[in-house]
């Protein structure tokens, strides 16, 4: 079963979409979200990006928590419903004022394309945290120049936060340039890195445990 963990909707369940996709279990959530609010302070007022949003879970929980904007985007269609569900339990249901919760059904890559070609015209928003959790089988190579395109882009504010979740497997992960290592930590089957885009420069090496 999965729930909401803190904020306005703490204790909500969260439909899960019977396949295709892997949610992140509430432990590891729970464990990451303070991780980002001992880093970067309370959700209140952020944008918040959820990348192959699957259930929505992580970009729902950054909703309860204060967020003002969560941009949820998703290919797989019946991953899209479950979405617009959650959204529909957690959002819909809270008190006043609202966040702004948008579902994106598609492709990453076409997302990016879109939010790329706004953000030349001057449109576009500045991500403050961003989730990105693809499916296991997406190479890391493609997870990096999604991340790094946010950053060229101008979609990652000053200091955004990012999120990148990885079979604990795997060990082949590294942060582009611009971006600065800061935690990891393995949830199970999961592993997960949380770095800061920076000012300029390469990437730090320093790494602490979430």
């Amino acid at each position: 079963m999965t729930r909401i963990v803190a904020g306005r909707a703490r204790g909500r369940r969260l439909s899960v979409p019977s396949t295709g996709t892997r949610p992140t279990s509430d432990r590891a959530r729970e464990a990451v979200f303070s991780s980002l609010e001992s880093i970067r302070g309370p959700f209140v007022n952020a944008v918040v990006l959820d990348l192959y949003a699957g259930s929505g879970a992580l970009g729902l929980e950054a909703a309860s928590r204060g967020a003002v904007r969560v941009d949820l985007v998703e290919s797989d269609r019946r991953a899209v419903r479950v979405i617009e569900d959650n959204v529909s339990a957690v959002v819909d249901g809270s008190p006043d004022p609202h966040p702004v919760v948008s579902v994106h059904s598609g492709s990453v890559h076409r997302w990016l394309t879109r939010a790329v070609a706004a953000a030349g015209s001057g449109t576009a928003v500045a991500y403050d945290v961003v989730f990105c959790d693809p499916p296991y089988s997406t190479s890391s190579s493609d997870v990096a120049e999604v991340i790094s395109t946010l950053r060229e882009a101008g979609l990652l504010a000053d200091g955004a936060l990012v999120v990148v979740e990885r079979a604990h497997r795997a060990s082949d992960w590294h942060w582009p340039a611009g971006f600065g290592a800061l935690r990891d930590s393995a949830y199970g089957e999961a592993h997960l890195w949380v770095a800061a885009v920076e000012a300029g420069g390469p990437p730090s090496d320093s790494v602490a445990p979430c």
